[in-house]
């Protein structure tokens, strides 16, 4: 245990561990409640993450900015190694803790109105135990606990894009992000045990904490320095690739990023929740934690797959027409720009990114379901064969959702970077840092700017798209059915208010009283707390503009093609068209060759198993057979039949002579004659 707290930090820790333990406890609560209890589990799980909340928020503002606490008792010990179980409160720690609740709340609210009443108590068991696990994550001190709640989380999540367990799609999502997540899962736990071997600790304070034994890195100019102590340069990179391994999949990032856009077959609600501020914000958080250990090339490793990751999935996004499945690229490009501010040391913009994009992607996705609702009332009051979240049967809802084309489009300009938005705060100085730090670099260093301002622009041609496909226009249905009387709005309550609370979120006064300049915000300021950064180049003024105009002319671009129906976009059979259409075809890849690669190799080893292991058990099986037989025909007529002999003979014998102790004279003396008899003539013959 540490020295003894103050009065202050152990009531801080106290309501932390409240703010952890109040979803575990509403979980439980649920799981013992009868199944069916209507709207009570919701309540009870809406209540235990509002409390949560204001505990969070009071645990921020007394660590924020301020010394960290960190408190551990001793759990056991690996020879001479004790290993600690503890709590690590720092300006990161209170950061995620804040963020997941206050992101948590408008879900849970939102829930209430959008799952049946019959299928709550399952579902809010789930989703508290959900929120209980990352929250949990991002507060232990040590790298054993933190890949306890990793694997938590992943296990929370598999329940809940399986919730609707009768779709025989939802399985195989479900299933498909359990086993993509297993193979980062891995190269965690590789990264630990390599840690571990290397310095005898599993103590994150110590590997990378301010004041670190292991790993030191120092701040200057708001960028982190690379690290000053190492690992044995083989490790150090297997370590490194463990834990890429670990981001990639949490993270849904190139190569294994294909499990996400499949785990829209969750709730909608459960959406927003895993791509704001849950599952795919803990790779992200993971990047923070061990950040000092990456040396320059590893840090250039994650620019790369970030860049490349942001791009891919933005193009993807292009021609999509499943409502939820293009805001689900639109969280991979998004996150491939977090781990690309990772890599290239803008450590305080990637953090800063990460809780924008929690609010506006958090407020799509709710926005999403809402209109999917509607849809789906239409479809089944009609018995209309049309999918409800294909945005090909949309259009036109500006008029009939009002809310939630505001909200929708707050969230969408927020994506995009527009002013005025908390998304022009983070992206754009990304993308500041991004040129910056390919100045007086290689030409190879400058694919990475290059390639995440195009990216900028084609995040603002997909979105326009989905708002000129959904809102504008005429109602797709009532070309099906003209005449059709629709009864669309936005909602109920439970609907509206957390639209209107992530649209406010969504702004930038949250973020800093300055609409333009990102270093004014208060969290970038608390992940540099060095200094600011300088407005010393003209990036910070020609960026901004630049990518702002270029935004407005591509999304008039959309709109003369999606409004005034000009013929500006490649044709449905150009080859490019499809390749996005496709998923770049890495879906169909893993299926058609690593998958049945698989299968084939298991099928080999099957056939291996049937005919030569089991042929080879069964021929030892009928030899044994054999050699048992001739050992028991041996046992029964050899042994046996000698000790039988032989009992016999003695038994003879015994009879024989036994026949001499008659107890009668004459056969005594005649006994004796005998015996000189065959004395005599034996002596006569020799």
């Amino acid at each position: 245990m540490n020295n003894a707290l103050s009065h202050i930090d152990a009531q801080t820790i106290t309501y932390a561990l409240a703010a952890v333990g109040l979803p575990l406890l509403a979980s439980f609560i649920n799981l013992l409640l009868p199944a069916k209890t209507g709207k009570v589990s919701g309540w009870i799980s809406a209540v235990a993450i509002l409390i949560s909340l204001v505990l969070a928020a009071t645990v921020f503002g007394r660590v924020w900015n301020a010394v960290q606490i960190h408190e551990q008792y001793l759990w056991f010990t690996i020879g001479s190694t004790p290993v600690y179980v503890g709590m690590l409160l720092n300006n990161l720690s209170v950061f995620m803790l804040l963020l997941v609740t206050v992101i948590a709340l408008p879900v849970h609210v939102y829930s209430t109105a959008y799952i049946k009443p019959e299928e709550q108590n399952r579902y809010f068991t789930y989703l508290s135990f959900f929120c209980f696990s990352m929250l949990a994550l991002v507060m232990v001190d040590s790298m054993i606990m933190l890949y306890a709640f990793w694997e938590l989380v992943g296990f929370s999540s598999y329940l809940l894009i399986g919730f609707w367990f009768t779709k025989d799609s939802a399985v195989q999502a479900n299933k498909k992000a359990f086993i993509m997540n297993r193979i980062g899962d891995i190269g965690l736990l590789s990264a630990i045990i390599i840690l571990f071997t290397q310095y005898h600790t599993f103590d994150l304070v110590q590997l990378f904490g301010e004041n670190g034994l292991v790993f030191k890195s120092t701040l200057q100019n708001g960028l982190w320095l690379a690290p000053t102590g190492q690992l044995p340069e083989v490790w150090q990179y297997v370590a490194f690739v463990g834990m890429l391994l670990a981001v990639a999949a949490k993270s849904a990032q190139f190569p294994l990023h294909t499990w996400l856009p499949d785990a829209m077959e969750g709730p909608t609600s459960v959406s927003a929740l895993i791509h704001a501020a849950t599952m795919v914000a803990a790779g992200v958080f993971l990047l923070g934690r061990v950040y000092p250990m990456f040396n320059n090339v590893e840090l250039d490793v994650l620019a790369i797959v970030g860049c490349f990751t942001a791009f891919l999935a933005a193009t993807i996004a292009l021609t999509q027409n499943d409502l939820k499945r293009i805001l689900a690229y639109s969280t991979i490009s998004q996150l491939g720009y977090m781990i690309m501010a990772m890599g290239i040391n803008a450590y305080a913009s990637s953090l800063f990114h990460l809780a924008t994009h929690a609010f506006f992607k958090c407020l799509l996705f709710l926005c999403a379901g809402v209109i999917i609702h509607e849809v789906q009332h239409v479809k089944d009051e009609h018995k209309l064969d049309i999918d409800p979240q294909n945005i090909l049967y949309m259009g036109g809802l500006r008029k009939k959702m009002p809310l939630t084309f505001i909200a929708t489009l707050i969230g969408c300009l927020a994506l995009v970077g527009a002013p005025l938005t908390s998304g022009y705060l983070s992206k754009d100085g990304i993308l500041i840092q991004a040129f910056e730090w390919a100045e007086n670099r290689s030409a190879l260093h400058q694919i990475i700017p290059i390639s995440i301002l195009l990216t900028s622009c084609i995040t603002a041609f997909y979105v326009a798209r989905l708002i000129f496909k959904v809102f504008f226009g005429e109602f797709k249905i009532k070309e099906i059915l003209p005449g059709i009387h629709l009864h669309i709005n936005d909602g109920s309550w439970s609907f509206r208010i957390p639209l209107v609370f992530l649209s406010l979120c969504s702004l930038f006064p949250l973020f800093s009283l300055h609409p333009l300049l990102y270093e004014h915000s208060w969290l970038f300021e608390g992940f540099s707390p060095s200094q600011q950064m300088a407005r010393e180049n003209i990036y910070h003024t020609i960026i901004p503009i630049g990518i702002n105009i270029l935004s407005v002319m591509v999304v008039y671009w959309a709109f003369a093609v999606y409004i005034q129906q000009r013929k500006l976009v490649f044709p449905q059979h150009n080859f490019w068209f499809r390749l996005s259409y496709n998923q770049w075809y890495i879906d169909a890849f893993y299926r058609n060759v690593l998958v049945k690669a698989v299968l084939l190799f298991s099928n080999f080893l099957f056939w291996i198993d049937r005919n030569i292991i089991d042929g080879l058990i069964d021929k030892l099986q009928q030899l044994t057979a054999i050699l048992s037989s001739l050992s028991a025909w041996t046992d029964k007529y050899i042994v046996d039949g000698f000790l039988h002999f032989v009992a016999a003979l003695v038994k003879a014998i015994g009879n024989f002579f036994r026949g001499f102790q008659s107890g009668r004279v004459q056969y005594y003396l005649f006994s004796m004659l005998a015996v000189l008899l065959a004395v005599f003539i034996i002596k006569l013959l020799i």
